[in-house]
């Protein structure tokens, strides 16, 4: 049995008793919360060394990026397609300018403001496989560069003990001294993922992998507009080798949106636990994370029976009341060598109501290999390799099948469902200065879950400078 055939079995398990998970995971956060907020023991005098005292402090900065990535489709098998369907032999270039502005305000408090110019589409408007292969292509686009204000937050860091960290200074931070035993607070428009589900091997796409459910936990149906970013607070607890984490987010007016709600009518909770380690000096980390979205959703069998009603294909919008979805994931890395490490996601959220924010996908179990190239004199090269196997409900199965829509896949039939497999790998080429050039390629077999479609070859060049 092939490795990913394996991946797909045990992915298609039922997970149930998501609320008793999630109730496990809240109880935990919460004492974990409270255990962390006691005095830290102190296995030396604290004093803070000699490099953290003459770290630097920032009062402001100011960064950039800019990211262009083309994209393409290989002629695959298409025997028949959907309004929502990926089509062969199709080519689309996306390009993002970002600057990122950032001042402190007093002791331990930043404000960043990040500015940015879109242009360009995802293939297909970015629809027609649940891990979408480009994750610089959001559900919207333009012929035209386009400005939005992405991020405007403000961070406050209040230390516990001594300074004891120095943190470099970059896009969205900067330099500073910290202590270990902290509280950080942030508040204001900004992604999710900036602080929760992180993964140092596979969470940019604008430096290591491209796909959605590779560089995000698939089934993290997170609060957000159509770019991927919302208004909300989260607070983080670090202390020793643990950190808990709380966040409240605004969810968009309706699902997969470009507009926020505007009075938080629907919004959405997050708890999320990290645990620290060394396993042979190498280090290592666990996130469990559980969201909790409340608003307008429609069942999936309130939207199949609407349809046959009224002798047309699945429809949601009629039938959405207050409702509550929920999901739960685990995320790992783990250095191998000081040049090699492993990634490793799982997630589990309700496949029995229509998806909000990111993707339908119900259950996901992705795992890969990050390795720097040091070893072939490149120290400044990346090779990247992952699979991922992506995994929907029998409710939004048959709901596909009866010619039902989500926002990214419905090829208006499912005679023969299947789990999505996808395989990704990229070698990044460090050029110059902080300039990369990327070749990246993904095999992805059944396509939207259906096995009449595919397998599709993509290839993407993606150029990316900062400063």
């Amino acid at each position: 049995m092939h490795g990913i055939e394996v991946i797909d079995r045990l992915s298609r398990r039922r997970a149930g008793g998501i609320g008793m998970l999630a109730g496990m995971l809240v109880l935990g956060a919460l004492g974990a919360l409270g255990a962390l907020t006691a005095p830290p023991a102190r296995a030396d005098d604290g004093a803070p060394s000699e490099a953290v005292i003459d770290a630097p402090i920032e009062t402001w900065a100011v960064h950039g990026q800019v990211t262009f990535t083309d994209q393409a489709a290989n002629d695959f098998r298409s025997p028949y397609q959907g309004s929502n369907s990926l089509t062969p032999k199709e080519n689309r270039e996306t390009t993002d300018v970002t600057l990122f502005l950032g001042a402190r305000l007093w002791r331990g408090a930043e404000v960043w403001f990040a500015p940015e110019a879109d242009e360009g589409f995802g293939l297909d408007d970015t629809l027609g496989v649940a891990g979408f292969p480009s994750g610089e292509a959001y559900k919207v686009g333009a012929n035209a560069p386009y400005c939005r204000m992405q991020r405007a937050f403000v961070r406050q860091t209040l230390d516990v003990g001594e300074d004891g960290e120095v943190v470099e200074g970059g896009a969205g931070q900067l330099g500073a001294r910290r202590s270990a035993d902290r509280w950080v607070i942030t508040v204001g428009k900004f992604s999710v993922p900036d602080v929760f589900d992180t993964n140092q091997y596979a969470h940019d796409p604008r430096g290591d992998f491209l796909n959605w459910s590779v560089i995000d936990t698939g089934t993290f149906d997170y609060a957000a507009d159509a770019w991927g970013y919302t208004i909300g607070a989260a607070l983080e607890r670090y202390r020793g080798d643990w950190t808990a984490r709380v966040g409240f987010f605004d969810l968009s007016d309706v699902p997969n949106s470009p507009d926020i709600e505007p009075a938080f009518h629907e919004f959405q909770t997050l708890l999320e636990g990290e645990r620290r380690y060394r396993v042979m000096d190498a280090p290592g980390r666990v996130l469990l994370t559980w969201y909790r979205s409340r608003g307008r959703m429609a069942l999936l069998s309130d939207a199949i029976e609407y349809g046959t009603q009224n002798d047309e294909p699945p429809q949601s919008v009629p039938v959405r009341r207050y409702r509550t979805r929920q999901g739960v994931s685990v995320s790992l890395e783990q250095a191998l060598t000081q040049d090699l490490g492993f990634f490793m996601r799982a997630g589990k959220t309700a496949g029995n109501v229509e998806a909000y924010e990111f993707t339908e996908i119900d259950r996901t179990v992705a795992a890969g290999f990050s390795l720097k190239g040091a070893s072939w004199h490149r120290a400044s090269d990346t090779l990247g390799i992952a699979a991922v196997v992506n995994g929907i409900s029998a409710e939004r199965e048959a709901y596909l099948a009866a010619g039902g829509l989500g926002f990214l896949v419905g090829d208006g039939r499912l005679p023969h469902p299947g789990a999505e497999q996808i395989v990704e790998t990229y070698y990044s080429l460090g050029l110059f200065g902080h300039v990369a050039l990327t070749l990246d390629y993904q095999h992805i077999r059944n396509p939207a879950y259906n096995e009449d479609r595919g397998p599709v070859s993509v290839f993407a060049v993606r150029v990316h400078a900062q400063f």
